[in-house]
């Protein structure tokens, strides 16, 4: 009988589609122009740039404006073609591009922040226009009339903002690592709701799906929480799976799944259809609580046992305080977020299946540190700005469909 030879199956990976060459510093953000093989990019250089792709296949900037200062952030909404781009010196600027996208008119200034300015949202619907800054302020304008309506100061640098425009909450990062929740009222009133606490690094970005009410943040801290805003329970599930700062975040609504992209020049797709388990709380001790070991700072116990104290050490399944002999194993534990192998205590480690160690999400190279990350949902295409100044483009229809 004759072997027969069957192909290997090919791993799915995003395939590289172009490469957006040519910026002078960092490209702060991009976004793919929808329904245009088209690039909007602000970068340090102080330029903004339109790329549309040639016969070549190549991209090429068909528009590259020299701003006053360092564009450092935009938001641009599609509907109306108005192009929103934040500046170093704390100015936001209106324009609207032409049809063929050759042309940008500038419209209006709005003297919003006295520093750089790090997150604008633009809500058509209300015609209202959210910004953040290093100035520790959020901002909010009406986008109609220029009109400053209302702000709210944080204790540090704001750094990433969303908007949910049904019940009119913001939601705003800050570098100590906290997430205000802001309430809008028509009559330019801001209220300040709660705050959410959970990182130990600074907020690099956020995402905000209105369908399933789930709010994403990612940190410097190298982990994502994604908190559940809808459910009012106050739940928090963390997600570690980057070895460096998160710094872009996109969640695909119709497959459930989250898209991270970090420094450590890695996409991580999550699947977030799965009823994941919140993470415990840390357990404070003087002791061991598996052999009653006494940790070093406990002074008495040690001269009392005539013994020497040990380090202390938390098992991420269970959160019991342990000592290094009580927790010698390692396991990764997908359901609580834990991609990686992290420390548990030898119960929780016997307890733990096969099943549960099966991974539930998917790491993709793409060969630089990503500063910021844009999702075109009608195509499958996924844009990544590099800190090696390079825009890339990639086609992950394999990876979210």
């Amino acid at each position: 009988m004759a072997a027969e030879i069957r192909p290997k199956p090919t791993a799915r990976r995003p395939i590289l589609l172009s490469k957006l060459e040519g910026s002078g510093d960092i490209v702060n953000q991009a976004v793919i122009i929808p329904k245009e093989d088209g690039v909007i990019s602000v970068c340090d250089d102080r330029t903004v740039r339109v790329w549309l792709k040639r016969d070549s296949g190549q991209y090429w900037p068909s528009i590259c404006h020299t701003m006053p200062a360092a564009a450092s952030a935009l938001d641009y909404n599609p509907e109306t073609r108005r192009l929103f781009v934040g500046l170093e010196n704390g100015t936001i600027s209106e324009f609207l591009l032409a049809d063929d996208f050759n042309r940008m008119a500038a419209t209006r200034n709005y003297l919003a922040h006295q520093q750089r300015v790090v997150g604008i949202n633009f809500s058509l619907q209300c015609e209202w226009l959210l910004s953040v800054g290093r100035d520790k302020f959020f901002q909010w304008h009406c986008s109609e009339t220029g009109r400053r309506l209302g702000g709210f100061q944080s204790g540090a640098w704001c750094t990433a903002v969303q908007f949910d425009v049904e019940s009119k909450h913001v939601f705003v990062g800050d570098f100590s690592g906290h997430i205000q929740v802001l309430k809008l009222e028509g009559n330019g009133g801001v209220t300040q709701v709660t705050t959410l606490k959970g990182h130990s690094g600074s907020i690099r970005c956020l995402e905000w799906d209105p369908e399933s009410r789930l709010l994403f943040s990612g940190s410097f801290d190298q982990s994502i929480i994604v908190w559940d805003i809808g459910g009012q329970q106050g739940t928090a599930f963390e997600l570690q799976g980057h070895n460096n700062k998160v710094q872009g975040l996109k969640f695909v609504g119709h497959t459930k799944q989250l898209v991270s992209g970090g420094e450590d020049g890695m996409i991580v797709i999550w699947n977030m259809s799965v009823d994941r388990n919140e993470t415990p709380e840390w357990v404070e001790s003087d002791n061991c609580q598996k052999c009653d070991q006494p940790f070093f700072w406990n002074f008495k116990k040690m001269w009392n046992e005539k013994t020497i104290g040990t380090r202390q050490h938390h098992c991420r399944k269970c959160g019991s305080a342990v000592c290094a002999k009580c927790s010698a194993n390692r396991s990764t534990i997908p359901l609580m977020g834990f991609e990686f192998e992290v420390r548990v205590c030898n119960a929780c480690f016997a307890n733990i299946s096969d099943d549960e160690r099966a991974p539930m999400a998917t790491f993709h190279e793409v060969k630089h540190g990503v500063v910021a990350i844009h999702y075109d949902g009608t195509r499958g295409w996924l844009l990544t700005c590099g800190t090696d100044r390079i825009i890339k483009i990639w086609d992950v229809n394999a990876l979210v469909s």
